[in-house]
């Protein structure tokens, strides 16, 4: 029987997205300038660099200036430099321009980006700079020593549906680190388990969440302005939902749409996948993508919570980064520089560990404090109680928003923080709301979610236990039908969840082939008895410009 191998390094980062990237980056240079000699590795769950990463996205260079003071050098791959930009309210057959864009919108400086293309790139420069990165590695739980985290371990490969072995099984690793750093991004499977076993969410608001969903389409040539931007609120949302749409000009005739919810809703109804169908009913839009073709689709979770949502960052050998901490500006929908920040400062938090040959949490606890002195708090704390206004609706947002703007962050708040709940606690019971009753499906133009998920390019090993799962699945066939009406079949942006109906009876039935680890699931199941765990290493989405 095959054993599972040790593999001891010196610290690793856990998911290969902009936060750990930099982070390695930036720790590699730190050791080589003081002539420390430990390794630096990255553990990515998906098949390459890339894979599984979404975006917007909008990027903000503060910190690739401060990684690479020489960046318009090397060739970045972004699609262009913000040429022009608009806001919109959108009414069902109407659009209304705002009559100036706030400040908070406005990107002057700012890239129009693929994060699939970027995160590439860093990938090589990190490879460059002496990082090793392991793809295809998903990291399914930590090894400890007492409370000290001392590693991580990979799943195994080659497990059938019934828990049997396979011809080619491979057992994981477990790979022993003096510090694992996660950026693993938006709920985080080992974020997860490691914010429950020390209660770091103590003391904070809950986080709260948001799902981005998108398409790029494929336009006739000379359509897409590279660098067009456009941001809209109302249509299809309405007054009740937070978020609203972005379309984006990419280079080669690209354009980018996409629709963020707030997954705070109340109707149970509500659908992220069909709210940006019915967006491109609306006859801007329709008119914007006249000729095209779909070319890709993702959807991501996206931690909304700001400042006061953050958790503890760090315990004995363990630290938080990027997404999985929560490091976002929703009033901007920008994190990516902030992750890179995130991990950047953590980076020289182990630096100065590994002077000192001390890895505990008393140790690491510094990072809190390069973050508090930083920029990255300044600028979160100016939006530290914006998500927390629209539950008042949009215009009672809007309205927090603008007052922040002149109270340094206090919004309307009597004290200066304002609370915020659980979004899965908001859900309403009763019969939902059928806002999709108009929808149809053409295949060319409206889409089902079958037919989005095709252009995710998402593959997975269909004979594997399932990644979902559920821990009870009476509640699902009895309580939640007769309280929700089954929302995950809904909340779903991969139409993973379908309540099907056989000679025993009604039953769930979980596709999870089709799922693009959004992590929307875990996070909006009114019971909370969904676990989103990684698959076998490498499966899932193979996301290249998104």
């Amino acid at each position: 029987m095959p054993e599972r191998e040790i593999l001891d390094l010196d610290v690793l980062f856990v998911g290969a997205g902009p936060a750990s990237l930099a982070g390695a980056i930036h720790l590699k240079r730190l050791f080589n300038e003081s002539g420390c000699e430990a390794s630096v590795a990255v553990l990515e769950k998906a098949s390459e660099v890339g894979a599984h990463s979404l975006s917007g996205a909008i990027f903000d260079p503060r910190s690739l200036i401060e990684l690479f003071p020489d960046y318009k050098d090397r060739n970045i791959p972004f699609e262009a430099e913000v040429k022009e930009e608009h806001m919109y309210y959108l009414m069902k057959g109407k659009k209304l321009p705002f009559p100036y864009v706030p400040p908070s919108m406005r990107h002057h400086g700012c890239y129009v980006t693929s994060i699939g293309k970027f995160t590439r790139w860093l990938g090589d420069r990190a490879e460059e700079e002496g990082v090793d990165i392991f793809c295809g590695f998903s990291g399914t739980d930590f090894v400890y020593d007492g409370d000290e985290v001392i590693g991580v371990k990979t799943g195994d490969r080659g497990i059938d549906k019934d828990g049997e072995r396979k011809p080619h099984f491979e057992p994981g690793a477990d790979i022993h680190a003096k510090v694992v750093v996660l950026g693993e991004g938006t709920r985080g499977s080992l974020t997860k388990k490691l914010i429950q076993k020390f209660n770091l969410m103590e003391n904070c608001n809950p986080q709260v969440w948001a799902i981005g969903v998108k398409e790029l389409w494929q336009m006739p040539s000379g359509t897409v302005t590279p660098g067009y931007v456009a941001h809209t609120m109302g249509f299809p949302l309405g007054h009740d939902i937070f978020g609203g749409a972005f379309i984006y000009g990419m280079q080669n005739d690209i354009l980018d749409l996409g629709l963020v919810v707030g997954l705070d809703y109340q109707n149970p109804g509500v659908d992220a996948q069909h709210e940006l169908q019915r967006l491109k009913t609306h006859p801007w839009i329709r008119s914007l993508l006249a000729d095209g073709e779909i070319i890709a689709y993702g959807a991501k979770s996206l931690p909304e919570g700001g400042w006061y949502s953050l958790p503890k960052l760090t315990v004995g050998g363990a630290m938080l980064i990027g997404d999985s901490a929560g490091f976002l500006n929703g009033q901007r929908l920008k994190g990516i520089h902030l992750a890179m920040k995130s991990g950047m400062l953590a980076a020289e938090t182990i630096s100065e560990a590994f002077a000192a040959d001390d890895f505990s949490a008393a140790s690491l606890a510094s990072f809190t404090d390069k973050v508090n002195s930083s920029w990255l708090k300044n600028e979160l704390w100016k939006v530290r109680n914006f998500h927390q206004g629209f539950d008042r609706g949009l215009l009672g947002g809007l309205i927090n928003s603008g007052l922040g703007l002149f109270t340094g962050g206090r919004g309307w708040g009597i004290k200066d923080r304002l609370p915020s709940h659980h979004g899965h606690e908001l859900m309403q019971k009763g019969t939902a709301e059928d806002r999709y009753a108009d929808l149809e499906f053409d295949g060319k133009y409206l889409f089902d979610k079958v037919t989005d998920v095709y252009y995710s390019a998402t593959a997975h090993e269909e004979d594997q236990i399932p990644h979902l799962h559920v821990h009870d699945m009476d509640i699902c066939i009895t309580k939640c039908t007769e309280e929700y009406g089954n929302p995950c079949e809904k909340f779903c942006p991969a139409d993973v969840y379908e309540m099907v109906q056989d000679s025993d009876g009604k039953r769930l039935q979980i596709n999870f082939s089709n799922c693009v680890h959004c992590k929307t699931c875990d996070i909006m199941d009114p019971y909370q008895i969904i676990d989103w765990v990684p698959p076998e290493g490498g499966d899932g989405p193979g996301w290249v410009n998104l």
